[in-house]
């Protein structure tokens, strides 16, 4: 029977790279780590690891074993899902990541939902950027992250995850002031704050940009939303926020709405696949969904009610404090 803690480690290694990586994350040693793995070979009686630098890699033989242990922690999960919802009460400690503007609109009502009604349940929050909090996901780190798709930029979807949908937050054009309302594409020779290469975002940005008939002029990168909204307020540059930004307040810059097919991203939570059951899994989403809903979807939105967009072509029609 082989070890399922040694076929953890090479999980472990498969899923944070390094044996130093592994190493931190468990609290063990590098050379306990190597030990573990050297046993295992032996078990199953072929290599499970080759040297590339200096760095090592998994052998074809290891990733088999990996998937099966992935089923294995799979069926754990589902089985430790169930034997809490059979108890009375949520208790445990409940880890979840959580990108910036969903982290201040949504986990505190969300935290204070959960404190009344589950207070033996400690929830622990890390903001992080849904780039690398999947991948922690699936490293056992979380056991819940809140993450985005930004339109027509899904990103992927690592095997092994369930999504549930939590709502839709729309972007708007920001504005800072003297700039005169011309448009998206008349903002050519303006200044831009964007979030940096690579990300969703940014990539979603551009495209919206170049579509418009030009290359923005980037000069500020920062995955903190609130540094983009202090540059508009401040003149300093252009941006494209979303309405979590300003947790269910009105803009405090003029903002012009997008066209439909663009303007709004969409928000999930995602867990290890076998968890989503999890009471305290549950418990969290619901509160999230519930506050989402209550706070955000139903009176956010009111100033772009009554035929706004009719009334206006795409990227026109500049809204003062919505």
């Amino acid at each position: 029977m082989l070890d399922l803690h040694r076929l953890r480690l090479l999980r472990e290694l498969k899923h944070r790279g390094t044996l130093a990586a592994v190493a931190e994350a468990l609290s063990y040693s590098p050379s306990s780590i190597s030990q573990q793995l050297s046993v295992l070979e032996k078990e199953v009686g072929v290599p499970l690891l080759e040297p590339v630098g200096r760095r090592v890699r998994l052998t074809a033989q290891a990733e088999i074993l990996v998937a099966h242990t992935e089923a294995v922690l799979e069926r754990l999960e589902r089985a430790e899902a169930e034997l809490r919802a059979s108890l009375r009460g949520i208790t445990g400690v409940l880890r979840v990541a959580a990108f910036q503007t969903a982290a201040l609109a949504l986990v505190p009502d969300a935290l204070s939902l959960l404190r009344d009604a589950h207070p033996r349940l400690r929830v622990e929050i890390t903001q992080r950027e849904p780039e690398s909090a999947l991948p922690a996901l699936l490293a056992r780190d979380f056991d819940l992250v809140i993450t985005e798709e930004y339109p027509g930029e899904p990103g992927p979807r690592p095997a092994g995850v369930e999504y549930a949908e939590l709502g839709e937050d729309e972007i708007r054009l920001a504005l800072p002031g003297g700039v005169p309302d011309a448009g998206l594409s008349g903002l050519a020779g303006v200044p831009w704050v964007m979030e940096p290469v690579g990300t969703a975002s940014r990539q979603w940005a551009t495209r919206l940009c170049r579509a418009a008939g030009f290359e923005p002029d980037v000069r500020f990168e920062s995955t903190d939303l609130l540094l983009h909204l202090r540059l508009v307020e401040r003149g300093h540059a252009a941006a494209l926020l979303p309405g979590l930004v300003w947790a269910g307040d009105p803009p405090t810059v003029p903002v012009v709405r997008l066209p439909a097919a663009d303007r709004v991203r969409r928000l999930f939570t995602a867990s290890r696949r076998g968890g989503g059951e999890h009471p305290a899994v549950r418990a969290f989403r619901t509160a999230l969904t519930d506050g989402f809903t209550d706070g955000f979807t139903d009176g956010f939105t009111d100033g772009f009610t009554d035929g706004f967009a009719d009334r206006n072509p795409p990227y026109g029609g500049l809204l003062h404090g919505v």
